[in-house]
């Protein structure tokens, strides 16, 4: 680990050394529930064990259909080109699906970086008087706020595992942990999360999932119609010459429903640049869509725009600041007596730094007067204690609120009491005598 020093001014303008540590890799400390591989070059949702099982819904009808469908149908064409393609359609076909169901389930879906602390600027501070009469800041942040999007005021939520206000259209997603900028949903059959960054790769997945369901299921009808004409024989018989087919003519129909299904209710999405969360969430509300821009502009904006750089630099270096000392409030508490201007702080500040100085030398000399007399110790404590409470004014009291940098690591209040200037004059003279002794 690389240790650093570095210098910063407190709010009392005072200088104090802030140490910050450099160990490890981002994604080695991320606090989401997603799943790195590759020293953090690709990022999955934690339930990534669902991806075999789709990539096993894909590969193995495809295998079958080369094997019992497309091989055969070569044969059945007069030119070998021609018989050809169908085996080298299916193939790049598939290629092109397990890409894009890469590219979607393997890459950083639009996160949001957390904050370390709340945003400061948000921060509404209060101070409450507790029944022994400590005054004690408070700190409070607005729930929501609102923005202007196209003109329209939005409202944003405050997101507390994050700790910022999500960014409109953003939502935390609770399987991966994590705020995801324009949050689709998060699909269990690539395992992550859709967002502003891998949506038009899901779609395309989908759809061309649709058109190669579409092909198998035609090539395999093709198949049996030629064993028909070949044969001079009915239905029942070319099913039983070829039952790979028919059942890959069953399995083709049965996920054609669900994923072309899925398509075409994307694109009414696209279409009127809503998200699926949107729609679930808000389909009774009957708020103004303030995103629609046409639907001709939408999939422009979907399929033509670039698509944003990730906000995440998961291979960095992992720089973790502890907690700074932040003082929020200083007062003086008098009983019946109201608190001092700025002006008299200060001073009354350096005088309690002054005492605590003094306080501290008479009992240096204390200790060396009873080492070299031999005296009861325990006498000259009690003298020294009575002259330290000994003026008949009450010390005043400084009580501070430090807060550090993390939110929720605060540090308890604490009291020093000092003497007031009777008692500093008393302990001048008292530490000229000793030294006179």
């Amino acid at each position: 680990r690389i240790v650093q020093f570095d210098r910063e001014y407190c709010s009392e303008e005072c200088l104090i050394p802030s140490l910050i540590l450099m160990a490890g890799r981002v994604y080695e400390a991320w606090k989401g529930s997603n799943k790195f591989l590759f020293g953090g070059r690709l990022i999955f949702g934690p339930d990534a064990w669902s991806l075999p099982f789709t990539l096993l819904l894909i590969i193995t009808p495809v295998t079958l259909f080369s094997v019992f469908v497309a091989t055969h149908l070569r044969h059945e064409f007069f030119s070998n080109t021609a018989g050809d393609a169908i085996l080298v359609v299916a193939i790049l076909f598939t290629l092109f699906v397990l890409i894009l169901l890469f590219l979607t389930s393997a890459r950083d879906p639009g996160i949001v970086p957390r904050n370390l602390r709340p945003p400061e600027e948000e921060l509404c501070y209060e101070t409450t008087v507790s029944a022994d009469g400590i005054q004690a800041p408070t700190v409070q942040i607005p729930r929501t706020k609102e923005v202007i999007v196209y003109g329209v005021p939005v409202r944003v939520k405050y997101c507390d595992t994050c700790m910022l206000y999500r960014p409109p259209r953003c939502s935390h997603c609770s399987i991966c942990n994590n705020c995801v900028e324009r949050f689709d949903h998060h699909c269990p059959w690539v395992g992550q999360c859709i967002g502003v960054r891998n949506y038009r790769f899901f779609f395309m997945f989908v759809s061309s999932a649709t058109l190669l369901c579409i092909y198998v299921f035609s090539m395999s009808a093709l198949y049996i119609k030629f064993l028909m004409n070949n044969n001079q024989s009915t239905v029942w018989r070319a099913m039983r010459e070829s039952p790979w087919s028919i059942m890959l003519m069953i399995y083709s129909f049965i996920s054609l429903w669900f994923v072309g299904g899925l398509t075409g209710f994307h694109l009414y999405l696209i279409s009127t640049n809503q998200t699926t969360y949107e729609n679930f969430r808000y389909r009774s509300d009957n708020r103004i869509n303030v995103y629609d821009r046409g639907c001709s502009n939408n999939f422009l904006e979907t399929f033509c725009s670039k698509v944003k750089p990730s906000r995440n630099d998961f291979r960095a270096l992992m720089r973790e600041e502890p907690p700074r000392n932040i003082t929020l409030a200083t007062t003086w508490e008098r009983p019946g007596e109201e608190e001092e201007g700025s002006s008299d702080l200060e001073e009354g500040r350096q005088k309690v730094e002054d005492d605590l100085d003094i306080d501290e030398d008479v009992m240096k000399l204390q200790q060396r007067s009873n080492a070299e007399e031999g005296s009861d110790p325990a006498h000259h404590m009690v003298e020294v204690d009575q002259m330290r409470v000994g003026s008949s004014e009450r010390a005043p009291t400084i009580r501070s609120e430090v807060r550090h940098g993390n939110w929720g690591a605060r540090s308890s209040a604490q009291e020093d009491v000092v003497s007031g200037s009777s008692v500093i004059r008393e302990s001048r003279s008292y530490a000229a005598a000793e030294e006179g002794r």
